[in-house]
């Protein structure tokens, strides 16, 4: 497989379009995150910034962090033209990082989020110790993946390097320090049946794995 998890390649595909993806938040951090009290959160690979825009209007103070410097002056620009809530774009800053190569700031966030990366299971296995390192005791780490498991060999031949499994995290997290709280692959609420490569439905999961750092 060619590796797509570099600048170039994800600045050219974001200049394609004025936007590549749909400006919603994605379910999952909705469904799990909405319960949770504000604080300091750090959005991985946040893209055109609709999650970590979401975050913020419900006070959050954000971090959106993405290799792409096209897709954070769009996030910017989006965030900057926010009109519900004023002080939008005041709680958020983006910064550019390679995340193959990146680590954030230790215990310096009550919420890390994570959502479909595109990354190689080594790259994920040198980033999910960093970012789970990065959450503040009492903090919650939330990452989510596509799930290739239940699919067929034509379904997940061009996403192959960038599998992610339960084991994959929960493999990084230290039952002394961390209670997980769901640890599952999850049918999506909406679009669960999609037309595959070869016009055969494809059944659409993703792995869930969200934590509490306890100490």
């Amino acid at each position: 497989m060619t590796e797509i998890y570099n600048k170039a390649f994800w600045d050219a595909r974001y200049s394609e379009k004025d936007s590549i993806w749909s400006g919603n938040p994605n379910p999952v951090l909705v469904s799990d995150v909405s319960g949770l009290a504000p604080g300091t959160a750090l959005d991985v690979g946040c893209g055109e910034g609709a999650d970590a825009i979401w975050l913020a209007r419900r006070g959050w103070t954000v971090t959106g962090v993405d290799i792409s410097t096209v897709a954070l002056q769009r996030a910017a620009a989006f965030a900057a033209a926010d009109s519900d809530v004023s002080d939008v774009a005041s709680r958020l800053t983006w910064e550019q990082h390679d995340l193959a190569e990146w680590s954030p700031p230790e215990a310096a966030f009550d919420l890390v989020s994570a959502q479909f990366l595109h990354l190689t299971g080594a790259q994920s296995a040198r980033l999910f110790p960093t970012l789970a390192a990065a959450v503040a005791p009492g903090g919650t780490l939330l990452i989510v993946g596509h799930d290739f498991t239940g699919m067929n060999e034509l379904h997940r031949q061009h996403m192959q390097d960038h599998i992610l499994t339960i084991d994959m995290v929960e493999d990084v997290l230290d039952a002394a320090r961390w209670t997980i709280e769901v640890s599952e692959s999850r049918e999506r609420a909406a679009l669960t049946q999609t037309p595959g490569p070869d016009g055969s439905v494809m059944h659409l999961r993703d792995i869930v794995v969200r934590a509490r750092r306890t100490a």
